[in-house]
């Protein structure tokens, strides 16, 4: 420590500033407080790899092996997808699956649009009816698909079901709803219709509202009736929340399960036979762990694919 003079003149010692005192460090601070972050997001990483990454990547490792019941699992390659090819009954899913989809494609949200544009529109002027409209449609779907079915198997049933006491009331002969191999099909559909109309009546509010009016206003001064304006102005806008119907119905449809399970369990003669339940029986009735595997994994392939095509589509057509 070197000499220095104070105010007095006299020789002392150089004093430490108070802000030149090194603070005191505490062994391992640092480094605890570097880790506690991750300490607090590892019960989320730990329960998604468990509960989601590992049974992934596990189902897919099993669709290459050949595991039935409680057999040790033996690797065959791509034998299990080469057999999705040649079975009838999983075509035949996947024919009844696709005829769903492209009903939900092209009956359901158009009849969604329609109904938002209803609610939207001067057919319901009162505010207070269109909040009383738009908790009525999103009631069906948070309800339970199992009382869904359990309710519509009342309606459709021949005997006493609603449905067809009203055919009998207005002179129109009862029909074999869930029996009939013509109508079993129809019968699901409808179901769907009821289920998932209001929720994607209620996607379509939210993108009608998101239109500013003055554009409307403007076609309007302009000479263009409500037809064009819909054409022109209304549609183009609503491409966006087209196409996340359209996604969510094209995957809704190959994950259907509990409402043809419940309703009719695939009959009559597989009718309604979807890839769900198909995958449930190979998996749990035959015990076929593989198969099951291969097609739960080419469930998953068509969604994509059709995803990835209708992103395609719409940006090709919104150039």
């Amino acid at each position: 420590m070197q000499p220095q003079l104070d105010e007095a003149g006299q020789v002392g010692a150089r004093k430490t500033a108070p802000d030149e005192v090194a603070p005191k460090r505490r062994w391992g601070g640092g480094r605890r407080s570097a880790v506690a972050p991750y300490l607090f997001v590892l019960p989320f990483f730990a329960i998604y790899c468990t509960f989601l990454l590992y049974p992934t990547f596990s189902a897919l490792w099993l669709s290459f092996q050949k595991a039935v019941a409680l057999d040790t699992p033996s690797f065959i390659g791509l034998d299990n997808y080469v057999r999705l090819v040649q079975d009838e009954r999983y075509l035949h899913a996947l024919r009844n699956t696709t005829v769903y989809a492209l009903a939900s494609v092209f009956i359901l949200s158009p009849l969604a649009l329609a109904v938002a544009l209803a609610i939207r529109s001067f057919l319901v002027p009162s505010a207070n009816l269109k909040s009383f409209y738009r908790i009525s449609l999103f009631l069906p779907f948070i309800t339970s698909l199992v009382v869904i079915a359990l309710m519509f198997s009342l309606v459709f049933n021949k005997d006493f079901g609603l449905l067809n006491a009203f055919f009998h009331s207005v002179g129109l002969p009862e029909l074999n709803w869930l029996r009939s191999e013509r109508l079993a099909m129809v019968s699901i559909v409808l179901v769907g219709i009821w289920t998932y109309l209001g929720v994607n009546s209620l996607y379509f509010l939210a993108g009608l509202q998101n239109i500013p009016h003055e554009l409307n206003e403007a076609a309007a001064i302009d000479g263009a009736n409500r037809r064009k304006t819909f054409l022109h102005v209304t549609l183009p806008l609503l491409r966006p929340t087209i196409l996340f119907v359209v996604i969510q119905a094209t995957i809704f449809s190959y994950q259907l399960f509990e409402i043809p399970f419940l309703l009719t369990n695939g009959g009559p003669s597989d009718a309604t036979l979807f890839l769900s339940p198909y995958l449930y029986e190979v998996g749990f009735s035959q015990f076929d762990r593989g198969y099951a595997a291969a097609i739960g994994y080419s469930m998953a392939l068509i969604s994509i694919f059709l995803t990835v095509i209708q992103l395609l589509l719409y940006r090709r057509f919104n150039r």
